[in-house]
């Protein structure tokens, strides 16, 4: 099989190399292609991932290019795993939501919507030329957010599939409370892509019994934990909430580090629930700026006949 990687300059190609050469027997890779445009990462990623390999002892080929239709050609399956703006701009898609006291996620949320409005075009423009490389070739889409970048895929009519590791996460932990193996663990599992629910954990298939109310009972206080949620909360619920969401804090950059963000000053919650619905409906009944400085709208609730433009995407256009 031959699989080629774009985005293979990424720092999480490693992670992603170490799984091939670990499941050698199960996804037999013979070459390997990492495209990227930037040559200096290609070098130092390339030469780690040879060493992978070769320390575990994979016969397999890497090579590197930067030329995207040379890496593509007779590649079995294109991986993508790119990220238009780079961490710069994740970190405006994860703060400027959080000023308007929104999620601040890559995948969900304004922020999502942003990094969506970058990355498809882009993502669009490389399958076409996969497509004419390599018709044939499987598109697996790695890349934020994954549901509306492999939606975007299949309605342009690419063989694609998204993948996304919070499913079979929650199913390992799941299997490590409860003392079984992961695969006799089936989660009734919901949701968009960083914004899943996991209504049951049935043992034994789609079928079996429903566990999740034994877990939380038993578990609760160790699965609040790893959600960064109240026990309480997650008692209420009686499902597992997504943990992307719970843990969305702002970040700002400082002495080369990433730190939380102070606190700013207090929203009123009439600001903050007319913030989100704006977010969540577009049904915004005046055009205004979204700062913790703006006043909150009249209670007076009136109905608009047009969609004047969500403050989302004038904050968006004011920060690029």
């Amino acid at each position: 099989m031959k699989l080629a990687v774009v985005g293979g300059g990424s720092t999480y190609t490693p992670e992603l190399i170490d799984g091939f050469a670990r499941l050698r027997d199960t996804l037999p890779v013979e070459e390997l292609v990492l495209v990227d445009p930037a040559a200096d990462r290609l070098e130092l990623v390339g030469g780690l991932a040879r060493r992978i390999f070769a320390k575990q002892d994979h016969a397999g080929k890497i090579t590197t290019t930067t030329d995207l239709d040379a890496g593509v050609a007779g590649a079995d399956a294109v991986l993508l795993q790119l990220r238009v703006g780079g961490q710069a701009a994740r970190n405006q898609d994860e703060t400027w939501p959080l000023e308007c006291g929104c999620v601040g996620q890559e995948t969900t949320g304004a922020g999502g919507l942003a990094k969506a409005l970058r990355t498809v075009p882009v993502v669009l423009d490389i399958a076409e030329r996969v497509r004419r490389t390599n018709p044939d070739a499987w598109i697996i889409d790695f890349t934020n957010p994954v549901g509306i970048v492999t939606r975007a895929l299949l309605q342009a009519g690419h063989k694609a599939v998204g993948l996304c590791n919070v499913a079979i996460g929650f199913q390992r932990k799941f299997a490590r409370l409860l003392d079984v193996e992961p695969g006799q663990v089936h989660l009734d599992h919901v949701g968009l892509n960083h914004l899943t629910w996991e209504l049951g954990v049935r043992l034994g298939g789609p079928d079996g019994e429903n566990v999740l109310p034994k877990l939380l009972a038993e578990h609760g206080d160790t699965i609040a934990d790893d959600l960064h949620m109240p026990r309480k909360l997650v008692d209420r619920l009686g499902v597992v909430p997504p943990t992307t969401c719970a843990t969305s804090t702002p970040t700002t950059r400082s002495s080369g580090s990433w730190a939380p963000s102070p606190p700013g000053p207090p929203r009123s919650r009439r600001w903050r629930r007319s913030c989100w619905r704006c977010t969540a409906t577009r049904r915004s009944t005046r055009s205004r700026s979204c700062s913790p400085s703006a006043a909150a709208p009249s209670t007076r609730r009136r109905r608009s006949t047009s969609r004047p433009p969500c403050w989302a995407a004038a904050v968006h256009r004011s920060r690029w």
